[in-house]
């Protein structure tokens, strides 16, 4: 299955896995985020839910669904697969289960798509270290807060210089190097602080020492995500992000500057992410937003006579 979802084959999907050992990291907007921006950009986007129990990923995208029935409007929607929970009382049955569902919805999809968009558990499980063994781009949300950092790396109470690594860490390691054994390819992984408080504060400037710190040890990249904002959690019942036309039609209400920054936020974090779109993608984008640029104009009929 590793094999398969290789980025050294050719015409392989770029496989994006979104992971973290803690919940409520903002795992499941980034996802999102990330496949409606990659689907704006004209790429072949597929999703898979490896939460089986929690499926707020599954549930965003069913939000989205549902909205663009009620409204008519026109939302990007990606090829979207959630994996069930096993039902077995065996927990070897279920993890079989759940591999070839895994396995089968990895296969339908990464020969015919360009992305593939996983969001894991927050636990450790045999589905999700699999998932990180086969990123091509890891992305790791956390909240800026040293309870969250804890999921990395340990610090010292005097200094807060670090003074090692975490279970998560260790086990992106390994990952990483089955990855390397594997077909010789390096997963780019990228930890993304969110919760940003919009204000300078000490918390703040030590998080960001001390993921400087551990980026040397780990070899990730740290950027900044999501600012603490209302609007994208009142995204979720509609299926929204920052990156579609926020106008009153869309929301329901009036968009603000809160909205506005939203999207740059997004946009600053997906740029840094550097995911390698399909040139035919872009070019099909371009295609399309012409297209929509020209829809309302009178046809030209130069040359043509009655």
């Amino acid at each position: 299955m590793l094999l398969q979802a290789s980025q050294g084959q050719s015409g392989s999907a770029h496989v994006v896995v979104l992971g973290n050992e803690k919940g409520g990291s903002g795992k499941s907007t980034t996802a999102l985020h990330v496949a409606v921006a990659l689907l704006k950009a004209g790429q072949r986007v597929a999703t898979i839910d490896l939460d089986s129990r929690q499926k707020s990923f599954t549930r965003y995208i069913e939000n989205r669904r549902a909205w663009v029935q009620r409204t008519g409007l026109s939302l990007e929607l990606p090829h979207h697969c959630c994996v069930a929970l096993g039902s077995s009382m065996q927990i070897g049955e279920n993890e079989m289960s759940e591999f070839e569902q895994f396995s089968a919805a990895v296969s339908a999809v990464e020969r015919t798509y360009d992305f593939i968009v996983i969001d894991t558990p927050g636990t450790d499980s045999y589905l999700m270290r699999l998932a990180h063994s086969m990123a091509d781009t890891l992305v790791t949300p956390i909240n800026d807060s040293f309870l969250d950092f804890d999921v990395l790396g340990s610090v010292d109470p005097a200094t807060y210089s670090v003074i090692g690594e975490s279970h998560y860490a260790t086990m992106v390691k390994v990952a990483r190097k089955q990855r390397r054994d594997l077909d010789g390819a390096t997963t780019d992984w990228i930890v993304v602080r969110n919760r940003l408080s919009m204000l300078g504060s000490r918390n703040k400037q030590l998080i960001a020492e001390g993921l400087d710190q551990l980026s040397f040890r780990l070899g990730f990249r740290p950027v900044d995500g999501f600012a603490e904002r209302v609007v994208y959690r009142e995204f979720f019942p509609r299926g929204l992000t920052a990156l579609d036309d926020l106008d009153e039609a869309t929301l329901g209400t009036r968009p603000n500057m809160a909205h506005v920054t939203a999207r740059e936020e997004v946009t600053g974090l997906l740029r840094h992410l550097k995911l390698p779109l399909d040139e035919r993608g872009r070019r099909r984008a371009a295609t399309r937003a012409e297209w929509f640029a020209q829809v309302d104009r009178p046809l030209e009929n130069h040359g043509l006579t009655a």
